[in-house]
């Protein structure tokens, strides 16, 4: 499945309306929000269809997968938006995540806990907010300008300047560490590496009180960034976390290369990604960027950056979408 789904679910009392964009939502929320209520309403319309009481608008159908038997019910459920309610044991496990990663379902997962092993965008992470019988999806993590997510903050009375950054740490050890060292080289920034999205939430709890700068792939970066949200708040030091798409997407944003259809790819990926043979946009984007450089000098490779991505203007211009570039004395 790819391309947006717009969904209406209802009855006589409430009225939930919702648009999906990837192929794994999180529904969050306290109790009595509506999570409950919905994953019911869905699962009675698997049920009983219209003698339910229940109306679904959508293009796909929609179905709600049950604790008993639940591989089996998976297995024959192709090309649909899957409801998954809170409190499903299966959701957290490796097995669960091993039969849904060529799956070609859309699934939203009713879930309070970080779920660490599935590829969930920090941008698909909602709770539910009601006004009067209508029901809505609302960003729980809104993004602010340059990919940050900074509302969190409460004790800071304004976004710092990039300035007082001591420290620009990567989650990977790869193309994204090579391109921000070499970029800040000659500077008194440290440029660190993480080595993974879970070494992000070590390294800020071992080095409270550096002022850094966070970067990592906001499409696979949902489940860290509940624990990584909560220890930002307990750190002396100010932590600016941005999170683009991947770096991967950061290099086609720059306008750097060109490639087929890039333009409307990046503008509406949704359209482009098929769930089925890409579990997370971060590995769609990387292919895309492999396959679109082949037999040029931008050939790229994940693992050993080429040097022309690290030529001092073209590194500004993939850096300058996480960060103002400004106040820094660069080459």
């Amino acid at each position: 499945m790819k391309g947006i789904q717009q969904i209406r679910v209802f009855n006589n009392r409430v009225i939930f309306e919702f648009r999906l964009f990837r192929n794994i939502t999180i529904v969050r929320g306290d109790s009595g929000t509506g999570k409950t209520t919905l994953f019911g309403m869905v699962a009675d319309y698997t049920r009983a269809r219209e003698n339910s009481g229940v109306g679904i608008v959508s293009t796909k159908e929609c179905v709600a997968l049950t604790d008993i038997d639940w591989r089996n019910q998976l297995h024959h459920t192709k090309d649909s938006i899957v409801f998954i309610d809170e409190g499903a044991e299966f959701v957290s496990s490796h097995e669960f995540a091993g039969e849904i990663k060529e799956s070609d379902n859309y699934y939203v997962i009713f879930c309070r806990d970080a779920l660490h092993h599935l590829p969930c965008s920090v941008e698909e992470i909602y709770e539910i907010k009601t006004k009067g019988k209508k029901h809505q999806f609302i960003k729980m993590y809104p993004q602010k300008s340059y990919h940050r997510y900074e509302g969190f903050i409460k004790r800071l009375q304004r976004i710092p300047a990039d300035l007082a950054i001591d420290v620009v740490l990567t989650e990977d050890s790869h193309s994204g560490f090579e391109l921000f060292s070499s970029l800040f080289r000659q500077t008194s920034i440290s440029v660190q590496t993480a080595n993974s999205n879970t070494g992000i939430f070590r390294w800020l709890r071992d080095h409270p009180m550096e002022n850094v700068l966070v970067i990592a792939d906001g499409a696979a970066f949902g489940g860290e960034i509940d624990r990584v949200m909560k220890q930002i708040e307990r750190r002396p030091g100010v932590t600016l976390l941005s999170l683009p798409e991947s770096f991967e997407w950061l290099i086609l944003k720059s306008g750097i290369i060109s490639g087929k259809h890039l333009e409307e790819i990046l503008k509406s990926p949704s359209d482009f990604i098929e769930s089925a043979h890409f579990f997370s946009w971060e590995n769609y984007f990387t292919t895309y960027l492999v396959s679109q450089t082949q037999n040029t000098p931008f050939v790229y490779k994940k693992s050993k950056l080429n040097s022309l991505y690290k030529e001092m203007h073209h590194a500004k211009q993939i850096a300058s979408e996480v960060i103002d570039l400004t106040p820094y004395v660069l080459e």
